[in-house]
């Protein structure tokens, strides 16, 4: 039943966004659209949505975006659980254990009722191994299992080998109470429904800048509608949900690492969530260094003791 829940909250977003900006056109009241997240329309409640939180304030780690993938565990980007969020800063810290809070979308929300205890954090083993946006992924594992309801509930994980270029439309939908125009946070969650980019022309673009993420294959980019609509800074770690055009599956397709477009940039860069099945079905099982090597072992004897 939350599955179909899912799928229709996506659907609704994917319709809803045209006359929501044509009542805004018409309307004129700036106040109908709070510029949060550059531009964005305030979502609808989105069960999957986390928000892993360090800080009110920007300058003590703030607080950003996580999806629920399972009952227990959260997946976000790996910069959200630092204070400083560079490489030079976070080398040689230990990730801060965060708040996080499940079926909330506004801030004000953000209370004891809200909050789900965290068992551990668990950063990619190659996280910042190079630059700032490297394998920018965590895992969060709370320590009791969420209650289902029509308030939270996981969003799925894609299949190995499912295509982007097989999404609906082009695109794919992701909210967050990012910063806006004035660098203000968002009171209440945005959406913003964004069109997948030219993997090709989006990593010439970042190559001229060596503060920007170096686009490889583990990740793919967004665009933005228009000029006054992007992600933006306090973002990062939400999910971009798509819907597959065979199946009609919504799943998550990428965490959002590069938050810094806002106005000034185009393109939104995400971690392809299909390139990193392998370490989070590992993380989520709770290999050790040995698992391998044990389910090989005995594989081998079975095989050996019938023949």
């Amino acid at each position: 039943m939350w599955f179909s829940l899912a799928v229709l909250l996506l659907a609704a977003c994917l319709a809803d966004v045209t006359q929501t900006e044509e009542r805004v056109k018409a309307s004129k009241l700036p106040s109908l659209r709070s510029r949060r997240m550059v531009g964005g329309m305030l979502a609808p409640h989105v069960p999957w949505q986390a928000m892993v939180y360090l800080s009110d304030s920007v300058l003590d780690g703030g607080y950003a975006g996580g999806a629920l993938i399972s009952d227990r565990w959260i997946l976000t980007a790996g910069r959200n659980l630092f204070v400083g969020k560079s490489r030079q800063d976070i080398q040689g810290k230990k990730p801060v254990i965060p708040k996080v809070y499940l079926g909330i979308t506004g801030r004000v929300e953000a209370g004891a009722s809200k909050e789900v205890a965290v068992q551990k954090v668990v950063l990619h083993p190659r996280f910042q191994n190079r630059t700032d946006w490297d394998n920018d992924l965590a895992l969060i594992q709370l320590k009791q299992p969420v209650v289902m309801s029509d308030k939270v509930t996981p969003i799925p994980l894609p299949e190995m080998g499912q295509d982007l270029g097989d999404a609906v439309g082009g695109s794919g939908v992701i909210t967050g109470w990012g910063w806006g125009i004035y660098l203000t946070p968002a009171s209440s969650l945005k959406f913003l429904v964004l069109p997948l980019a030219n993997h090709s022309v989006c990593k010439a673009e970042y190559e001229r800048d060596p503060l920007t993420p170096a686009v490889d294959d583990d990740m793919f980019c967004t665009g933005s509608p228009t000029v006054e609509e992007n992600v933006c800074f306090g973002d990062a770690g939400g999910a971009l949900a798509v819907k597959d055009a065979e199946t009609g599956e919504i799943y998550a397709a990428g965490i959002l690492s590069y938050d810094k477009p806002c106005s000034r940039s185009k393109y939104g860069v995400h971690m392809k969530i299909t390139s990193y099945l392998p370490w989070i079905h590992s993380v989520i099982r709770g290999d050790t260094e040995r698992s391998s090597t044990l389910r090989s072992e005995a594989m081998s004897k079975m095989f050996s003791l019938q023949s």
